[in-house]
């Protein structure tokens, strides 16, 4: 009833005649609904939707540096951020190494209650989701993936024996073009994949319908600047991840959304420029 009332009154902002511009942020597919709704006004649309993002190693990174950062970009509030790193591509003279530290790492995270400090892993938004992510995971299998830590749903003590936690999950094996490696999970499951060249590394990240965010580690300068410039996605981070000045763009490119959030972009979507001509008689 709730989830029906919730989509009544999306429905009924966005075709509001009064209402002249939308900015939405969520999935792919319900962006796509209120694009098409405002298409048929002429309303402005921002959306900022879903994404698959890539976080590519290289083998001159700051390892330990890495390492860290990767862990919170793969599972910061249970991998339910848009901006979390689900593709893990690592260059293949360090792949091995990376899958055993960053696996071990992995199963050291304390899941538990979200109000304690000590806690880094919590339970997903709602038993639908639980679902979604574990079908996943099964799908996974299914497509040759390795499960090398994690992959099963956890059933606390009380009071959070009604919590949908699933423990964090990285799977290997898996190739680029099957479907966990396409589609938004949003929860706490990452692929590895190895790579051997740079070119490889940027056709891997850019093979998907999404294009929200990226991460790139590298000590190469060079080769940071040929990366930020040839990823499909509208904003790359270089060595971290999460650093963010709200005055500049956000927002994604493909089926990550249409236009951008921030600073002056965000000026220029709320508000219509004005031309305003006066003749003056000397």
């Amino acid at each position: 009833m709730f989830t029906v009332r919730v989509r009544a009154v999306g429905e009924a902002i966005v075709r509001h005649e009064g209402i002249k511009a939308i900015s939405f942020t969520g999935s792919t597919g319900v962006g796509k609904r209120i694009a098409g709704i405002c298409a048929e006004q002429l309303k402005k649309s921002s959306l900022e939707l879903g994404g698959k993002n890539p976080v590519i190693i290289f083998s001159d990174c700051d390892y330990e540096e890495m390492l860290e950062t990767t862990l919170r970009s793969s599972f910061s509030n249970q991998g339910q951020i848009c901006l979390c790193g689900s593709r893990i591509l690592v260059q293949k003279s360090i792949y091995k190494k990376f899958v055993s530290d960053f696996t071990a790492r992995v199963k050291k995270l304390k899941i538990g209650d979200p109000s304690l400090e000590t806690t880094e892993v919590g339970a997903l938004i709602s038993e639908g989701h639980l679902q979604k992510v574990l079908s996943y995971i099964d799908l996974a299998q299914m497509e040759g993936g390795k499960v090398e830590c994690g992959g099963k749903q956890l059933h606390l003590h009380a009071p959070l024996d009604g919590g949908y936690f699933v423990e964090p999950t990285v799977i290997t094996g898996l190739v680029q073009n099957c479907r966990t490696n396409q589609e938004e999970i949003f929860g706490p499951v990452v692929t590895i994949m190895p790579f051997e060249t740079e070119m490889e590394a940027l056709t891997m990240a850019n093979h998907t319908t999404y294009g929200l965010a990226s991460v790139v580690w590298t000590n190469h300068l060079a080769r940071a600047h040929r990366m930020a410039g040839a990823l499909q996605t509208g904003i790359v981070w270089i060595n971290c991840w999460l650093l963010r000045d709200l005055r500049t763009p956000f927002g994604g490119v493909k089926q990550s959304g249409v236009g951008r959030e921030g600073g002056w972009e965000a000026i220029r979507f709320f508000t219509e420029a004005k031309n305003v001509t006066i003749k003056y008689e000397h």
